[in-house]
This record gives structure tokens, sequence and C-alpha cells, in this order.
């Protein structure tokens, strides 16, 4: 399944267009449908996840992140958590990611600015820990079609020291 643009004269997309994506990639997620997810990156895309409580600005240059992956590590990491070697990942946890407060902040008619709050649930072992942030997005069009350039997941806390890592895809 793929989500597309409202076929307007302009392919102008609007704030269900987006919503409606950014809920498909988390069902995806939630599912782990990883390789499908994968798809929904251009070729060349990045995904960070900064260290907790950073704020917009930070850079992977100057700051160690949690996850600062070029598109060949993602494609290693949906790669790697689809086998039963990813031990931390084995059996797989139960997520559910909650995506809400969809804004488009800017952008072009080919390339925009999303942003979005978020609370992701992981259920493993008898624990559930809980994740919660905010996602900024660069999006663009490619044949009609929503894909990722840049996904940053912010952690809107201060340090993870109860969940203790962060082994799924946020």
């Amino acid at each position: 399944m793929t989500i597309q643009a409202n076929k307007q004269a302009s392919l102008s997309l609007t704030r269900s267009d987006i919503e409606d994506f950014l809920f498909y990639e988390a069902s995806l997620l939630d599912s782990w449908q990883l390789e499908d997810w994968l798809i929904l990156f251009v070729e060349g895309a990045q995904y960070w996840v900064p260290p907790a409580g950073a704020d917009d600005l930070v850079d992977p240059a100057s700051t160690l992140f949690y996850v600062a992956d070029d598109y060949f590590r993602l494609t290693e990491r949906v790669k790697r958590l689809g086998k039963k070697t990813a031990h931390v990942e084995w059996p797989k946890s139960k997520c559910r990611h909650m995506v809400s407060n969809v804004r488009i902040l800017d952008g072009t008619e080919d390339e925009f600015h999303v942003t979005s709050n978020f609370v992701t649930y992981r259920s493993k072992g008898g624990v559930t820990e809980t994740y919660l942030g905010h996602h900024n997005y660069t999006l663009c069009l490619v044949d009609s079609e929503i894909k990722i350039t840049k996904k940053v997941s912010f952690l809107d806390v201060d340090n993870i020291n109860d969940q203790g890592k962060v082994s799924i895809i946020i």
C-alpha cells in the first residue's frame, strides 16, 4: 500500500494526506513490517534519534546520537532487526506508535517540513516502556507518492534510564 497525494491540479498536500501517511508509517512499525517501512524512504534518506532532551538544532557532527543512520545504515538496521540474531528483539516486542499534533511547517510543492508528536509503547518480558517526543520530517513527492527524506525522532525526556535502550524504531 502506498499513500498518494490528492490528485488535484497542483499536487498540493493537505494535513490529512500527511496524517494518513504518518498513520500508515506507524502501522508498519507496529506490525514489524520493516522492509515495507524502509520503502517509505528515498535512497539517500537519513534517520536520526538524538540524545534524550536534545533541542531541535542538535547535529550528529558535534553530538553523540542514539541513532544517526544514513540510508545504507538504515537498510542494514532493518535487515538486522529482521533476524533471530537480533537477540534484544527476538521474539519481537509488542509496539504501539501513537501519532498526534501533525503540522506542516513549510515547504514547496516538492519538499516540505512536517512535525508531529508521538508516544511509542514497547512491551516485552512483562515490562512496558514509554518513549515520548516529537518527530521532525522532511518529506517529498516522488511520482505523486509521499516519501521520507529525513526523519528525526526527538525524545522529550531528560534521559532513558528507565527504558535502558532504544532497540526499536521509534
